[in-house]
């Protein structure tokens, strides 16, 4: 029998190196049971796939830094390291390799801890050549499917970006049919929504779409003193008070013909409010120290994370500025109501990661993307985007692991930490939905995990319509 030069000998006949020439799927196989390597490798004889073979952790490290193979087969028992803390340096080195445990170790515990660590699959030795084989097959055709989404993702993201928007979800299909239809027509308009789902880029797909020539300029009213508001706001004369030493127009001129953004209108001082409608209604402006009003033609786009209705009932907000600028009112919905539009998102924030941070085809590990995919992201969009360019300058190379996410996102939040105490068929019932998560919904393998029949499995999953209280 022959070996690959850099594979130890292992005293099993008829194994040797499978590799071929060409772009082939890598596995490696990392185990040292006789009878184990046997059946693999009457799994793995004839396909098109180049196989290596390690028969001790050192020998399966060296061979991941080689080649990063697509798909390691490992057993828990490997001589030379712990197997959960190999499956962890495995994906460390090789964040893209999927692993797929064969192991002897039969336990739900290990199992479980297996696929916390990044493991797709845990397959109970022994095992017959043909459920490898197949097992294999699954996995190399999972990763072409990750790779075909990547560029469906690039391919949709091209289709679904609206004047700088991304979304392709219902509901963000029919807010920018919305604005599209309002754009060309308005002259003033509300946006409301929670912080960071996106206010200022519906204001700017507005501006866009309204064919106007002049700038898009942009106003935070929370961060602006409010002795310096009516200055910032509506320009000041040289000597009209102490420290202007030259004249200024303001943010109202300078946006003339074009679009001012009001951000965060509901942080405007009483006062500042009533020369805003006076704006509003008569189109003109006078800046402080000036005798004069001047004429402007410009949209007023307004944008919000707080209920003015309730401000106008508190008395905090001028009941007529709001109708004024509610004439036209958008509401964007937070992320979490625009589940669809996340893959989109994320993939158009790695493209600009890439490019910002000079690595080309940044890309998530499959784990990374679970994290990703399953958090709450109370912050919206503005909290992905800082999520993923923290995870950008985190990353060794091309693709984001886990590791590379900030720490928040991989720890319980405060507030799930301090839920009611579950019941002890709730506890049940969350375990089991979690072991089928991670066996990819596959209840028959998350029945054999959980040591229960099928039936069992479903009755248990019946008995809850609806997710438990958390």
């Amino acid at each position: 029998m022959s070996y690959p030069a850099e594979r130890p000998q292992v005293n099993t006949p008829g194994i040797q190196n499978e590799q071929r020439p060409g772009d082939l799927p890598r596995i490696l196989v990392a185990d040292k049971d006789p009878l184990a390597l046997e059946n693999i490798h009457a799994a793995v004889r004839n396909q098109p796939w180049a196989v290596s073979w390690a028969c001790d952790a050192a020998d399966a490290i060296a061979l991941v830094k080689k080649s990063r193979p697509h798909l390691v087969l490992l057993d828990l028992a490997l001589p030379g390291y712990d197997g959960i803390q190999l499956i962890r340096l495995i994906h460390e080195l090789s964040p893209e390799t999927q692993i797929l445990v064969h192991t002897a170790i039969h336990s739900t515990e290990s199992a479980v801890n297996a696929m916390r660590a990044g493991a797709e699959d845990y397959l109970n030795k022994p095992v017959a050549a043909n459920i490898i084989r197949e097992r294999l097959t699954y996995w190399l055709a999972q990763r072409e499917i990750q790779n075909r989404d990547v560029k469906t993702e690039l391919d949709l993201l091209d289709s679904f970006t609206f004047g700088g928007v991304v979304g392709r979800s219902p509901a963000m299909l029919h807010l920018l049919a919305r604005v599209r239809r309002v754009a060309p027509h308005f002259t003033t308009a509300l946006v409301s929504g929670e912080t960071g789902s996106g206010k200022e880029l519906v204001a700017r797909a507005l501006h866009t779409w309204s064919g106007t020539l002049g700038s898009f300029v942009a106003c935070n009213c929370a961060s602006i003193v409010d002795t310096l508001f009516e200055s910032e706001l509506f320009g000041h004369k040289r000597g009209s008070f102490t420290g202007a030493t030259e004249d200024r127009p303001g943010l109202v001129l300078a946006a003339a013909n074009g679009t001012l953004f009001l951000d965060e209108i509901g942080e405007m001082p009483l006062p500042l409010q009533a020369k805003v409608l006076r704006l509003l209604q008569n189109r003109e402006v006078r800046p402080l120290g000036d005798n004069n009003a001047v004429k402007v033609d410009l949209r007023i786009v307004a944008a919000t994370n707080r209920d003015l209705r309730k401000q106008v009932a508190d008395g905090t907000f001028r009941e007529d500025l709001f109708y004024r600028l509610s004439t036209v009112h958008f509401s964007v919905p937070p992320l979490r109501e625009r589940h669809e539009d996340l893959p989109l998102l994320i993939r158009h924030f790695l493209v600009d990661c890439a490019a910002k941070y000079g690595k080309p085809g940044l890309n998530l590990s499959r784990r990374a993307e679970l994290v990703l995919t399953r958090y709450f992201w109370p912050g919206n969009i503005r909290e992905l985007e800082n999520a993923l360019n923290y995870a950008c300058m985190m990353a060794k190379n091309s693709v984001i692991d886990i590791n590379d996410l900030p720490d928040y996102l991989l720890t319980p939040t405060e507030s799930e930490q301090k839920s009611t105490p579950l019941t002890m068929a709730e506890v049940e019932y969350q375990h089991a939905l979690h072991v089928l998560q991670l066996c990819d919904g596959n209840r028959l393998r998350a029945a054999e995990l959980l040591g229960i029949g099928r039936a069992t499995l479903y009755r248990m999953l019946a008995r809850h319509e609806t997710p438990p209280r958390t």
